[in-house]
């Protein structure tokens, strides 16, 4: 009986064509890899060992895969063609993740490899809606395939610290390094392999150093078309995708991203709705906004001698208790919330670093305020409020996974929402305190600032929803968009306009139209923002923009040359 003869990996590998020298590539002048994968479309057959191949390796939990092999089909019977598209951590050249990041807790190697320190994370999951690959997840409890109980080999390969925190695809980082000190060769020898690649039973995973010319990754994509997912992005993904052969090359896959495959929640290329950042996440904005806003008013009002200084500490103080009070959901929301102090160490590119330590300027400034009123505290009271609220609008802006937060005028419609917010509790907190009765002027400043804003808050807006399109924006978020801004232009933006103009008119009855235009201006800003982050919030998606030439109908690939011929004589 023969036995089958196990061929060594470097052997079975096809030849990608001439070698470097051949083609007179320069010899590797780089000292330092810089690991990545070469993936065929054309090859994989969608078999999912990769995927158990990963789980095995890294022993990940019941729901989560580091490597996910997605099934795409695509077009109308019968031009209809399917494909299976490997996705994971792409370990960007640019990682949105790793800046974002506010304990350093992601970051990224030498060799380009972006790594995660479980025993850092805090699980604030900054790093899953900053990624636009769909890499991270988050695991706030343990649980077992078969229920509650868990089985031997579950106790055995349990990871404790990967709990409440942010888990990634490493490119199995140990196997790398293990197999790199003991003079292995990664992309050759399965030992110093990731998983993925190494099980891969087509070979349509490869992976190496794209810092070496010799090896095969690099041959293959300087030799083959190759495609980056989501290029667009500008992360420079460290996965290429293979779609073409030298019989059959592939095709511009543009027709297949209409608005109606686009906006299918069963198409495997559309992004789900985020879950990362939930109500709670939305609250910080919600009361962060409110709070430094009425705080900045505080101050104009105080500075243009609109407003008693006897006044002031009350409104200050309220200010501080909404802010916190959105910190402390944002405190509720982190998976390891005892490790919350970590946050603040990342100051030098995590806006939310940044925000911690103004929030460490903002309230002792805000007990000043109270213990020792005057004007030096007020102007650090209401100028680190505004330096929170721009930190609040860059966190959101450089969420780069979430099409609906990183477009440009994001930053600036937090900024001015926070303003009319702010304003809106100006004018509750001045009725309460009776503060017109002092200062004739104020309720005709509120108004005129209560009707500039509202116009301004009405036109971003408008930009907002009518530029989505073109800022990538995917279908099902813009449908969220478009289907609540009727609602938006009247209650948070009209309502405030017409109330105040109403309230400048008959100044008899000012005070309380103000308020209620307040309260409006506070409900529309707090519904955006509630939408924006938790209803509209839909990730990325993957964007194919060259696919292989396979499949029925006009998307079957062409004869092979001499095909029908050879049919012929038969």
């Amino acid at each position: 009986m023969n036995r089958p003869v196990d061929i060594p990996l470097a052997t079975r590998l096809p030849e990608a064509g001439p070698t470097p020298q051949d083609a007179g590539v320069p010899p590797r002048t780089n000292a330092v890899a810089r690991w990545g994968m070469v993936i065929d479309l054309n090859r994989c057959v969608g078999c999912q060992t990769c995927t158990i191949a990963c789980k095995h390796a890294n022993d990940t939990p019941p729901g989560v895969q580091w490597r996910r092999v997605l099934d795409v089909e695509q077009g109308t019977f019968p031009d209809v063609q399917r494909l299976f598209l490997v996705t994971g951590c792409q370990h960007c050249a640019e990682p949105p993740c790793v800046p974002v990041c506010p304990t350093g807790a992601t970051r990224q190697r030498e060799d380009g490899l972006v790594t995660m320190n479980y025993d850092v994370c805090i699980g604030c999951a900054y790093c899953a809606v900053s990624c636009p690959y769909q890499a991270r997840t988050i695991v706030h409890e343990r649980k077992g395939y078969y229920g509650t109980k868990t089985t031997l080999q579950e106790d055995a390969t349990a990871h404790p610290e990967r709990i409440g925190v942010a888990q990634k695809c490493t490119f199995c980082q140990g196997r790398i390094d293990d197999g790199v000190a003991r003079g292995l060769v990664s992309g050759v020898d399965p030992d110093a392999t990731p998983a993925c690649s190494a099980a891969c039973i087509s070979q349509a995973i490869h992976f190496g150093d794209f810092n070496d010319p010799l090896s095969k990754v690099s041959r293959l994509a300087r030799e083959q078309p190759s495609m980056q997912l989501n290029a667009a992005v500008g992360t420079d993904p460290q996965i290429r995708y293979l779609y073409t052969t030298p019989a059959v090359p592939g095709r511009d896959a543009a027709a297949d991203a209409d608005e109606e495959r686009l906006a299918d929640p069963a198409n495997p290329l559309v992004g789900a709705l985020q879950t990362f950042w939930d109500w709670r996440a939305a609250m910080n904005w919600i009361f962060g906004g409110i709070g430094t806003g009425l705080a900045i008013g505080t101050g104009l009002a105080l500075w243009s001698g609109l407003l008693e200084a006897s006044h002031a500490p009350a409104l200050y103080l309220l200010s501080a208790v909404l802010v916190a009070t959105g910190l402390f959901f944002v405190f509720l929301k982190i998976g390891r919330q005892m490790r919350f102090w970590r946050a603040a160490t990342r100051w030098q590119s995590s806006w939310m670093t940044r925000e911690l330590y103004v929030a460490l300027v903002f309230f002792p400034s805000v007990l000043a305020c109270l213990l020792a009123p005057g004007p030096l505290p007020f102007a650090l009271a209401s100028v680190s409020a505004a330096a929170f609220l721009v930190c609040q609008a860059k966190i959101l802006h450089r969420a780069r996974g979430i099409p609906a937060w990183r477009v440009p005028l994001m930053p600036w419609m937090i900024v001015a929402t926070g303003l009319l917010e702010g304003t809106g509790a100006f004018a509750l907190a001045a009725a309460a305190l009776a503060a017109a009765a002092r200062a004739p002027m104020l309720p005709a400043a509120m108004a005129l600032a209560m009707v500039g804003l509202a116009v301004l808050n009405a036109m971003m807006w408008r930009g907002y929803v009518g530029t989505a399109r073109d800022e990538g924006v995917p279908p099902l978020a813009r449908r969220v968009l478009g289907a609540f801004t009727p609602l938006l232009h009247g209650v948070g933006h009209a309502v405030p306009a017409v109330l105040a103009i109403v309230a400048g008119l008959m100044a008899g009855v000012a005070t309380p139209l103000l308020a209620l235009a307040g309260a409006a201006a506070i409900a529309g800003g707090a519904a955006w923002k509630f939408m924006v982050i938790v209803r509209a919030a839909y990730t990325q998606g993957f964007e194919l923009p060259r696919v292989p030439q396979r499949g029925s109908g006009r998307r079957a690939a062409p004869a092979r040359l001499g095909a029908e011929a050879a049919f012929t004589r038969r």
